[in-house]
Parts: C-alpha cells; sequence; structure tokens
C-alpha cells in the first residue's frame, strides 16, 4: 500500500486589529499564499519526494505563479511548520489525527500566522501501484478501470505512463485487483506495490 497526502486551502481568516495593533505593516491584509479552494497533492513513491522539496510543484490544478506550492514556490514556512509533521505521518501511512476528528485519515489545520490564519484539511491518500502489460489505448484503459473500479473498497483509477494507480476506501486485496485486470483479457498485472 502507498500513501500520498492531499492538502485543501478551506477558509483564510484576517484579524485587522490585532495587525493594526502588532504588525509592523497594520494594513498587511490576508495571506497572499494561498487561495480558498487550491488542492495539494503530495507524493513520496519512485522519484518523486514532494516532502523533501517542501511541497514544490504539489499545487494540482489552476496552478498560478508565485503561489506557495506552484512550480519552483515552496510552501510558506509558517503552514510549513505546522503542517509538515501531519503531511509526512500521512505520507507513510499513519494517523495523521486518531481519535480527534471522526476519520483518522483526514484532519482540519491551520498555519501559525496568529493575525491571517489559514485553514487546511489534510487527507491521506491510500492506493496501490500496478504494473499492468497490454495496456495499449483508451479502450484498454477504459475496461480495466471500469473492471477495477467494480471491486468493493475501490474509490479511483488513474493511469500513469510506467504504472496505474488504484486509490482506495479499503483494501479489496491484491489477488482481487489482479484477477479484475486480468479478467479483461490480454493484460498481466507484473507486480503490485
Amino acid at each position: 500500500m502507498q500513501h500520498k497526502c492531499k492538502m485543501t486551502v478551506l477558509d483564510k481568516k484576517l484579524y485587522p486589529e490585532l495587525q493594526a495593533q502588532y504588525c509592523a505593516d497594520p494594513e498587511a491584509g490576508p495571506c497572499p499564499c494561498y487561495r480558498v479552494g487550491d488542492e495539494y497533492v503530495f507524493e513520496r513513491y519512485g522519484q518523486a519526494d514532494d516532502f523533501w522539496r517542501m511541497g514544490t510543484g504539489t499545487l494540482a490544478a489552476g496552478a498560478a505563479e508565485g503561489v506557495a506550492g506552484s512550480a519552483g514556490v515552496p510552501h510558506c514556512s509558517e503552514a510549513w511548520d505546522a503542517l509538515s509533521r501531519y503531511i509526512y505521518a500521512a505520507l507513510q501511512g499513519g494517523s495523521i489525527m486518531r481519535g480527534w476528528m471522526k476519520d483518522e485519515r483526514e484532519m482540519i489545520t491551520c498555519c501559525s500566522d496568529g493575525t491571517r490564519p489559514v485553514i487546511f484539511k489534510l487527507q491521506r491518500l491510500d492506493y496501490k501501484v500496478l504494473y499492468i502489460d497490454g495496456i495499449g489505448c483508451d479502450r484498454c484503459r477504459e475496461k480495466i478501470s471500469a473492471a477495477l473500479a467494480a471491486l468493493p473498497g475501490v474509490a479511483e483509477v488513474r493511469f500513469r505512463p510506467e504504472f496505474t494507480e488504484v486509490y482506495l476506501d479499503r483494501d479489496p486485496g491484491d489477488e482481487a485487483l489482479k484477477q479484475a485486470v486480468e479478467r479483461c483479457g490480454g493484460y498481466t498485472v507484473t507486480n503490485i506495490d
């Protein structure tokens, strides 16, 4: 089983009275590093190690230059200091917040900026990597995706150039994954990570 961590910006708060009283720039305004709705995906598999690079390039969609996590831009140090231990726990398959949240794979947290905090949702994504021989076209991918999606616990299937990622709510087992693919005909699962 492999793991990623998805981070979503839920909200941004602003306390102008505290900025006016304590900040060098009394009108600093809201955090410029994050946008509400932005999603980031941290990965540590194969050559990918987003944790080591402080999340540089993890912004999933709607990339904007200069925003934290976009190409060439690490995450804000205040956010990274507050969140990195939970991101690391998720990437290792650990509980992010056992006993506090309804689902130990999720948590709601914030950065440590006291005058303009950003509120984040962290989610551990569990998946298995399937190496499949015989995939040659989109029709192949559609057949395999439908067969895997029919298994209990399979949430999503994503095809990458070298392998296929099967995201799981619960693990149907390697043998069930292998059989679902190979029953499509003409495909061989050579390895599952």
